[in-house]
This record gives C-alpha cells, sequence and structure tokens, in this order.
C-alpha cells in the first residue's frame, strides 16, 4: 500500500543523524518534504541531496522542512551529511518503519538486498496531507523537483 495524495500522511518516529528522534505529527503547522533514497554515499543519492543542499532556500521561503530518508544507520547519516555539507537533516529508517507505511521500499534491491528505501518524493501541508507524491521503480531515475516545488508553490 502507497501513501498517496489527498491522504493523511503516515506518522513515524525517526532518529536523525544526531541521533535525535524526529516525529512527522510534531511538525504540523509546517510542510514537510520527505525525500526517501536508497543509499547515502551512491551517486544518484548524493546528486539528489546535494541538489536539495543548493535549493534550501526556495525550500525554507515555502515554509518547509525538508528530510533525507534512507534505512542507513544514524551513523552513517552523521558522516554522510558532514561529507557533503548537508543543510537539511537525514533521517535514519533502519526498522523501514517509513518506507513500508509510505510503500515505497524495494522488495529485493541490487545485490539481493532486502528493504531498501525505493527513491520517492513527498510533499506534505502544514495540515499533514500528502500533496504531492513520486515513488520511483528504478534507483537511477531523479525526483521531479519540479512538481515538488510547484506544488508547495500551490500551498503558499
Amino acid at each position: 500500500m502507497s501513501a498517496t495524495v489527498g491522504q493523511k500522511a503516515p506518522d513515524f518516529i525517526l532518529m536523525n543523524q544526531e541521533k535525535h528522534p524526529v516525529n512527522l505529527e510534531s511538525l504540523k503547522g509546517k510542510n514537510v518534504v520527505l525525500l526517501f533514497f536508497p543509499a547515502a554515499f551512491t551517486s544518484t543519492c548524493t546528486k539528489e541531496m546535494c541538489q536539495t543542499r543548493d535549493e534550501l532556500s526556495f525550500y525554507n521561503g515555502m515554509n518547509a522542512e525538508v528530510f533525507g530518508v534512507s534505512v542507513d544507520m544514524p551513523f552513517t547519516l552523521a558522516k554522510y551529511k558532514a561529507d557533503n555539507n548537508l543543510n537539511f537533516p537525514m533521517l535514519s529508517d533502519f526498522n523501514k518503519e517509513a518506507i513500508t507505511a509510505y510503500g515505497c521500499a524495494y522488495d529485493t534491491w541490487i545485490l539481493g538486498l532486502k528493504g531498501v528505501a525505493k527513491r520517492a518524493s513527498f510533499v506534505i501541508d502544514k495540515d499533514g496531507i500528502i500533496r504531492f507524491a513520486q515513488i520511483l521503480d528504478n534507483a537511477s531515475d531523479y525526483p521531479d523537483f519540479d512538481g515538488i516545488k510547484k506544488t508547495l508553490e500551490g500551498l503558499k
């Protein structure tokens, strides 16, 4: 089952790269952009996160909190964030609860790895409703950043 546009976003509590819990429910009143990605330190994921870093002022201007989400451990995400000078939080879904709730988990990924996040993006409005959802089956495909931005502009 996938999280779809128009439905209430599934809540979660995930650890950020500093090992502090982040609860989606506590972010009400702000727009939220969730960028699920398969794995830290891989080429397309790094390109996606660095583009987001470079465009963070746009998201800030849209009253949006941006989060990168993968099944990597918080320790790995801390190193990934530091190495790439990322200016937004990374969330660890090591237990695969969010990727399951949002319907963006690979059954089997490369090398037979199971339960890895698909590249997916969600925009959640200040009331907790999903306004944009994209789940990509091919890990080398790139998110629809224009769609994400247009959705956020429409929420102003």
